[in-house]
């Protein structure tokens, strides 16, 4: 046996010595890129800067999904991701960052002209698509023109570019016009081979965030909510674009017997159909594209093309590297995002933690300078012990004399209502998806997958109070429980909102059951005060802290010095590195694999205490 013993034991060693080599290596060449990267910046340092040519086209060669926060990234990972190509369809877009470079071109006498370049563009929720726009429609008023050119225009790509005062496709490129669907992937055939056993716990016939692990399609219930909230954004969709474009609505929702017909008669060509349909000004090549440019603002120095300067470099010319921290004097308003899945603890930007949420507003209640706060609330919801967590903090700012104001972004539901509920006014957007009441738990346990595996599970305890094990069957016990628990959950929640809303339980419990509303409806059912964005959120909030002369400011988590050294670093490592890069696009059946893996991996990182939650998938699922 001890021969044995120590065989093993120098087999583990001689794997853990190796790997560890391996860590190390992999450590000391990442080191020495990032040291001769930085060398070689240093020297290059005055040529790097980006400069603006005179009768300039700004590029917004705009490439991720546009947020109100960033999804924080570790400096090291972003490097390697940047340099093998692996991150590109996690990039983000600052919202407020491109309004900002938006409006500042208008006012920039170097720049004659927009180009919004969208290929890379992922989208929004509405109401950041309709502030983008609406930046854009001020730009014009400066005599600019704004071009829109693409190779393929999704949904979203077309929102912005029918702002545009000419709208270009590639001659073998396409445009069609699809229609919001909300579809998701069910899970409870597959969870019956392999044997597992869910455990589902809810109140709210509407409540379908369980739907998957349960059912193999989607419920007649879950079908009437999301129907109903699909079309009214549809409508608000069709609006917009009919107005930017000056064509009728009836121009939209195609059957395919009528886009047939017109396909035939364009020979089958999705660039010759877009152009005939209005949806396009014309059809050009890149080098027809370059050429117009070249006639409208002149030729560049170098090369056969006018002068343009990208997105990520006019930006830089506006911000500083890291935001600056605003604690200077004067009365603020000050605004806290909370953006992203609800969770216990403390969470890093891009995620709302309970104690790390509660935590800047408590900073904001014991800052004598910050007079009002803003809730801006982007969230499908999460752990109820986390919203409550939050909400309390709200409780706790008023009672300190400061107003909150909740600001509801694309999706404020479930938990994302729960923590906006107490502000002493709540703003939605007419397209913000809010609502869904309802509570759920959900636990999952394999004991028949280990049996059948050969794997047992016995022993003895004290009392019933067994514990819940993942490898044994759940105790009728704590079903019991946990409904229990769930429908006093239920209850504290519609409790709540009546008292915040000066509405009864039964009304309150009708437009509840999980459902979910988008902001116009919302208003009319008294879950939300007004329809408005941020800004109008902020005016509120000034007006209710009686505020006549304020600065606004954003409380969020500081960098440290070590992160903020890494992350420069980094970035210009990474800068200097891009021709490094490797591109990368997945395929169609690797997207779809993403797509599951991001459903399973979102639930597996649930951990409400008492695996009681808040959350409304469907909100944020919509394609």
């Amino acid at each position: 046996m001890s021969g044995k013993s120590s065989f093993t034991k120098s087999l583990f060693v001689g794997i853990w010595n190796g790997l560890n080599f391996g860590r190390r290596l992999l450590l000391n060449i990442l080191f020495l890129i990032i040291i001769i990267a930085i060398v070689v910046g240093i020297s290059t340092s005055g040529s790097q800067k980006p400069v603006v040519a005179k009768n300039s086209a700004l590029m917004l060669n705009l490439s991720g999904n546009l947020v109100i926060q960033k999804t924080w990234v570790d400096p090291a990972e972003l490097f390697i991701s940047q340099i093998t190509g692996q991150g590109q369809d996690e990039q983000e877009i600052l919202l407020r960052d491109l309004i900002n470079v938006i409006e500042n071109a208008a006012k920039d006498e170097r720049i004659g002209a927009i180009v919004l370049d969208l290929d890379g563009f992922g989208g929004g929720g509405m109401d950041k698509l309709k502030q983008v726009g609406e930046a854009l429609q001020a730009f014009k008023t400066s005599g600019k023109p704004i071009y829109a050119i693409g190779d393929y225009f999704g949904r979203a790509q077309y929102y912005l570019a029918s702002h545009a005062d000419n709208v270009y496709v590639h001659p073998m490129g396409a445009l069609l016009m699809e229609g919001y669907t909300r579809y998701g992937t069910y899970f409870a055939e597959a969870l019956e081979k392999l044997k597992v056993s869910t455990h589902v716990f809810k109140v709210g016939k509407f409540k379908s965030a369980v739907e998957p692990y349960l059912r193999n399609t989607m419920s007649p219930e879950a079908k009437l909510a999301n129907e109903a909230w699909l079309n009214e954004m549809w409508s608000m969709f069709k609006a917009d674009v009919a107005a930017s474009r000056g064509f009728d609505e009836q121009n939209f929702d195609e059957t395919f017997d009528e886009l047939l017909t017109k396909f035939s008669a364009v020979n089958g060509d999705f660039a010759q159909y877009a152009l005939a349909n209005n949806w396009v000004d014309g059809l050009r090549t890149r080098a027809q594209f370059r050429s117009e440019l070249v006639e409208l603002l002149g030729a560049a120095k170098e090369g056969e093309t006018f002068n343009q300067v990208s997105y990520k470099a006019y930006s830089k010319l506006l911000k500083p590297a890291f935001p600056r921290s605003n604690h200077s004097g004067g009365d603020k308003v000050a605004v806290i995002v909370a953006k992203g899945n609800i969770m216990d603890g403390k969470q890093d930007p891009g995620a709302i933690g309970g104690d790390s949420t509660a935590q800047l507003l408590r900073k904001a209640r014991n800052n004598d300078s910050v007079k009002a706060v803003v809730l801006q609330v982007d969230s499908g919801g999460g752990s109820a012990f986390a919203s409550e967590v939050i909400r309390q903090e709200v409780e706790l700012l008023k009672a300190a004399g400061k107003p909150v104001v909740a600001s509801m972004s694309s999706v404020a539901a479930s938990g994302g209502y729960w923590i906006s509920v107490s502000a002493n006014r709540i703003f939605a957007e007419p397209s913000t998806i809010t609502g869904s009441i309802g509570i759920f738990g959900l636990l999952a346990t394999f004991e028949n997958s280990f049996n059948y595996l050969g794997v047992n599970s016995d022993g003895v305890s004290t009392n019933e109070l067994v514990g819940m094990s993942v490898n044994r069957p759940l105790a009728e016990g704590y079903k019991a429980l946990l409904q229990m628990n769930i429908e006093r959950g239920y209850e504290r929640f519609i409790t709540l909102v009546a008292q915040e809303r000066g509405m009864t339980l039964e009304e309150v419990d009708n437009v509840a059951q999980g459902r979910v509303w988008l902001g116009t409806q919302a208003l009319e059912l008294g879950l939300v005060d007004e329809l408005g964005g941020l800004e109008e959120a902020v005016a509120y909030a000034a007006q209710l802290a009686e505020l006549e002369d304020f600065s606004q400011i954003y409380l969020q988590r500081e960098l440290s010095d070590d992160e903020k050294m890494w992350a420069n670093l980094l970035n210009n490592a990474s800068a200097l590195m891009s021709g490094l890069k490797i591109n990368y696009k997945p395929s169609p059946l690797m997207q779809l694999a993403k797509q599951v893996e991001a459903q399973t991996a979102f639930m597996s990182k649930l951990n409400d205490p008492m695996a009681t939650y808040a959350i409304c998938i469907e909100c944020t699922m919509v394609e």
